[in-house]
């Protein structure tokens, strides 16, 4: 069977008929909780098992693992060909996803050791899947992004070890780095695609700039970056590259003529996240080159900014392109995208604001807890409905 008539054959529940309706929702409600219990943790002293690992953990692989899934689980099929994963399979992924955070937040319990091992099963069956796919389709333009996901379940492992002298940081570096080239490298896909279609439908003559040489160049300067920071965070030519490649992002993204698309929110928002990521990996480069950075400058703009803003950029879109609605953004939709860049702006300027750091550190957890919840409880319904609602 086709793609296309193994999806129309399926009698499931609708959750399960796509791999970005489970994933999204379970993600985006889980990020919702882990910020706010994260910092009560931190500033009230809440459970001893909420400790910032937990929090870093949970973020980067709990998180953000759960929407690459809900996005590749839905893209594959298309890029290959092949079968999609729905029904049974794609819920027995699911339950992986859930055994992972449950054995995260009961670690204490079951003991680093076991948690560790409950938890990688996840990524490492996932990246399985991933490249079982790509090689059996001859996809040959995707095994970048197979390569990725691996890289993603090993920073995991390289995570649950880090009491190891060659271990510590390196699964959270290693995270980050692959967060930064997905946007880097699937953002770049999707920003100016979705940018030329719109503008070809508003019947306006600016086209984003065809990919070559630039992007070529920027997308290795991101990689040779995020590569020699994980290896060598503070070392003074990782963050020349990271500066670099903080440039080259932005020259790439002001090539896709973003300011022709302000009339519609739904593919503005793919141009801020882009925009974080430069951003992100600028201010990175900064806090290894000057004491005056501090480091979590450049990493909360990376993930409160870039990977906040594009994860939501992604998820709305899909979300709406999937379940036939309506490509565009209404109020909750706006509010989201509201709620997540404040959220981005407060975090990275707390460091720098004195007696207001505190408040600015609630006020960012708040406003990305009502940003995903904002989306978990806007879109829902999409997600679990079987058929399109009224837009």
């Amino acid at each position: 069977m086709s793609t296309a008539s193994m999806r129309r054959a399926y009698r499931g529940p609708a959750l399960f008929s796509f791999g970005f309706r489970p994933f999204y929702l379970l993600g985006a409600a889980w990020s919702a909780l882990v910020v706010p219990l994260w910092l009560w943790s931190y500033l009230a002293g809440g459970p001893g098992m909420l400790t910032r690992d937990w929090h870093v953990h949970e973020m980067l692989f709990g998180f953000l693992a759960a929407v690459v899934a809900g996005f590749l689980t839905t893209a594959v099929p298309n890029w290959t060909g092949r079968m999609p994963i729905l029904g049974a399979p794609l819920a027995q992924l699911v339950g992986l996803w859930l055994a992972g955070r449950v054995a995260m937040l009961f670690q204490a319990s079951l003991g680093p050791a076991v948690a560790g091992v409950i938890d990688s099963l996840f990524l490492l069956v996932f990246a399985s899947v991933i490249w079982r796919e790509v090689l059996a389709g001859r996809n040959w333009r995707n095994l970048p992004v197979c390569g990725l996901v691996t890289i993603l379940a090993l920073g995991n492992i390289a995570f649950h070890l880090q009491d190891a002298p060659w271990a510590s940081g390196l699964g959270e570096r290693l995270a980050l780095g692959t967060a930064a080239l997905l946007i880097a490298l699937i953002g770049g896909r999707i920003t100016p695609s979705f940018t030329g279609n719109w503008l070809r439908a508003q019947r306006i003559s600016a086209q984003p700039a065809a990919f070559g040489v630039i992007d070529r160049a920027g997308l290795a300067l991101v990689g040779l970056a995020v590569s020699a920071w994980a290896a060598f965070p503070d070392n003074r030519v990782s963050g020349l590259l990271l500066a670099l490649a903080g440039l080259a992002s932005l020259v790439r993204l002001a090539r896709w003529q973003g300011w022709a698309t302000r009339r519609e929110p739904l593919v503005w928002i793919l141009h801020l996240g882009y925009g974080w990521l430069g951003l992100g990996l600028l201010l990175l480069g900064a806090s290894v080159l000057s004491p005056a950075i501090p480091r979590s400058v450049g990493v909360h703009a990376l993930t409160a900014g870039a990977i906040g803003v594009m994860t939501l950029a992604v998820m709305t879109r899909s979300t709406r392109g999937h379940t036939g609605r309506q490509l565009h953004a209404g109020f909750a939709t706006l509010a989201i995208y509201a709620a997540i860049n404040a959220a981005a702006v407060a975090r990275i300027v707390a460091p720098f604001a004195g007696v207001w750091q505190q408040s600015l550190l609630m006020s960012s957890a708040g406003l990305w807890a009502m940003a995903f919840a904002g989306f978990a409880i806007a879109y829902g319904p999409m997600l679990v409905l079987p058929r399109p609602a009224q837009a």
